[in-house]
């Protein structure tokens, strides 16, 4: 039994020391170590791209390590079971989708008084009559109620409009002030009392009357 024993040993003896082996144990040695560093590096760009930390990819490459190259598998399960789930790119674009879907959820327009879907067009909902808009009255645009001017044509809804009569009126009535001023000084200007009229003498009219004057006639003037 013990030379059986023995000629089992001797036989697997000789297959480990064959060049053979020996050539594939080392190769499997080599792949191993190439791997355990390829994990390493892996977990270090992984870490990059799922954190801003500038830290965390070393200490995820330097844990691997740690582990030799004959434990390091149970390392890269532990790294991926604690790393972040999303990629800073994946976070990215899930803000960038989540803030393209509210601004596209803003511009639907909703009246203040209803809430009911409007058109940007609109003046007036239709539904409760609240007025939305309102027209400039120098571009003929819509425009905001609260606008203080247009947007448009910068018309400023607040200042007071002059009359166009009024603005023609003021260079004529400057022009007469100073034609009035310039008469004034020289004294050659339109007299403005004129001379009063000879009336006729009512006693140089008045002829004599013969006779008795009637009584009505002798009755006194009225007083002015």
């Amino acid at each position: 039994m013990e030379d059986i024993l023995a000629q089992i040993g001797q036989s697997i003896s000789d297959i480990f020391e064959s060049e053979a082996v020996q050539f594939g144990i080392r190769a499997i040695g080599i792949y191993l170590v190439i791997l355990w560093l390829a994990s390493a590096y892996w977990a270090f760009r992984d870490m990059q791209q799922r954190s801003d930390n500038a830290i965390l990819p070393y200490i995820a490459a330097a844990g691997i390590i740690l582990f030799t190259p004959i434990f390091f598998i149970f390392a890269v399960w532990i790294y991926k079971i604690i790393r972040p789930h999303e990629k800073i790119g994946e976070v990215w674009e899930r803000n960038l989708a989540e803030e393209a879907l509210l601004a596209e959820v803003e511009s639907i327009h909703h009246c203040p008084s209803c809430e009911r879907r409007i058109d940007d067009e609109w003046i007036i909902c239709p539904s409760c009559r609240t007025r939305l808009k309102r027209v400039c009255p120098n571009c003929s645009r819509l425009v905001g109620m609260d606008w203080s001017l247009c947007a448009w044509c910068g018309k400023d809804f607040e200042r007071r409009e002059v009359p166009a009569a009024a603005i023609e009126s003021l260079p004529r009535s400057r022009e007469a002030k100073g034609r009035i001023a310039a008469s004034s000084k020289t004294g050659t200007g339109p007299s403005t009392a004129t001379a009063p009229t000879a009336l006729p003498s009512v006693r140089s009219q008045a002829r004599p009357v013969s006779g008795p004057i009637p009584a009505s006639s002798q009755d006194p003037l009225p007083e002015r």
